[in-house]
């Protein structure tokens, strides 16, 4: 029985990337052997053994064979007789395929270690093609490595793009496919996920919404990118800079659906596209089964967010109500989410990546004098009137004040 590191924990050590999960394979081992050991068997499937002390999975090497569609369509070989070369190469990308011995030794049979000296992210095999979900791994990690310079080795794209017109990709099932793009929205280049998917064809299989935006035109006067998609891909790279959210994230990647579907023969002008996007942004959330938290979000942004932009010009009753909208006072922790979605798409746009965005400071300010009202105070001294009406009443005199203060202080 020998045991090796395999997988990222080797390939994330070549990289001098800190190691935060190791994952074994054991050579030439039973099941019972490995239970007798102490280890604990977890999951279904092949077998997956915990170790006793260190908790680190182990798994029996193994080989697979392809018995019917989609991701979990496998039968699986963990014999004790499957090699270490064997187990490598069902695996997905050359530079995942490397094995270290507990000496130090590397085994790369498939050339690992010349894909990450190339910065290449090329698959190992033709098994790579019996497996749909492989297709946005591929783009995650091409979204994880993107600033180290990695890119889709040609014949892998060639191959991802063959595996999404047969079909393949039609049989992932929502919760494989949302927790690849959660995971990919968490790096450091989220637009990279989008981008390979669209270029292989993926894009319009499992995010049809964001893939109508490529080629619909925006006016150039307030985006010098013009396509939507773009737009899209540029915001997504701006808010990476801003918020590590997934929630935020997910608000910036869907917070234009609505531009696709809007007049065309009044385009570029999107007029509406706030309200024609939610029930997009329903679509997806319930075809991938979005989390309530980023849907919610989403959903406050894609009908507010143009409201921000142009904040300073809002009246005061508007104002206060675009703030009950985004339920502010109870929840100021999700304002700062939606603030911070709405400057990614202010500077998701071509030659203006570093404006300032003063709507941010502006909407917090009017928060802020807003919310400093006494209100049992304020009932207490107005016994008689209704107590809605007094206080909305009392807000939006606080917001006219603020709002003129603001507006003084800039002259």
């Amino acid at each position: 029985m020998e045991t090796y590191l395999v997988g990222g924990a080797v390939r994330d050590k070549l990289l001098d990337i800190l190691v935060k999960d190791e994952d074994w394979v054991v050579v030439g081992a039973r099941s019972e052997e490995l239970l007798a050991l102490g280890y604990r068997q977890v999951g279904k499937g092949f077998p997956v053994f915990l170790h006793p002390e260190t908790q680190q999975g182990y798994a029996l090497a193994r080989t697979e064979q392809k018995i019917a569609p989609g991701h979990s369509g496998f039968d699986f070989d963990a014999s004790e007789t499957v090699t270490l070369n064997e187990d490598l190469r069902r695996r997905d990308l050359t530079i995942n395929a490397i094995a270290q011995s507990k000496s130090g030794e590397i085994f790369d049979p498939y050339g690992g270690q010349q894909d990450l000296e190339d910065k290449k992210l090329r698959h190992v095999s033709d098994a790579f093609s019996e497996d749909p979900l492989r297709v946005l791994r591929v783009a995650r990690f091409a979204a994880r490595f993107k600033q180290k310079g990695f890119s889709v080795a040609d014949e892998t794209m060639e191959l991802m793009t063959t595996m999404v017109a047969s079909g393949e990709l039609d049989t992932l099932v929502a919760e494989r496919v949302w927790q690849e793009t959660e995971l990919a929205l968490s790096t450091s280049s989220p637009q990279e996920y989008i981008e390979v998917l669209r270029q292989c064809g993926a894009l319009a299989i499992v995010l049809p919404e964001v893939d109508a935006l490529f080629g619909v035109p925006q006016p150039e006067k307030y985006h010098p990118e013009i396509d939507t998609g773009i737009h899209t891909l540029m915001c997504l790279e701006q808010v990476a800079k801003l918020s590590t959210d997934a929630a935020v994230r997910y608000a910036t990647l869907v917070h234009d659906v609505g531009k696709a579907v809007t007049d065309k023969s009044k385009w570029p002008s999107h007029y509406g596209h706030e309200t024609l996007g939610l029930p997009l942004q329903q679509q997806i959330a319930a075809r991938l089964r979005v989390p309530n938290e980023h849907t919610q979000l989403a959903a406050l942004v894609c009908e507010h967010h143009t409201k921000l932009h142009r904040v300073q010009q809002l009246k005061p009753s508007t104002l206060l109500s675009l703030l009950e909208s985004l339920d502010s006072l109870r929840r100021p922790e999700r304002l700062e989410k939606f603030l911070l979605v709405c400057e990614a798409d202010a500077r998701g746009r071509t030659g203006l990546e570093d404006r300032e965005y003063p709507q941010r400071n502006y909407l917090n300010a009017v928060l802020e004098a807003v919310s400093q009202l006494d209100i049992e105070a304020l009932l207490a001294d107005n016994p008689n009137r209704s107590a809605p009406e007094l206080i909305r009443s009392t807000r939006l005199q606080i917001v006219t004040d603020k709002v003129a203060e603001l507006v003084g202080n800039d002259d």
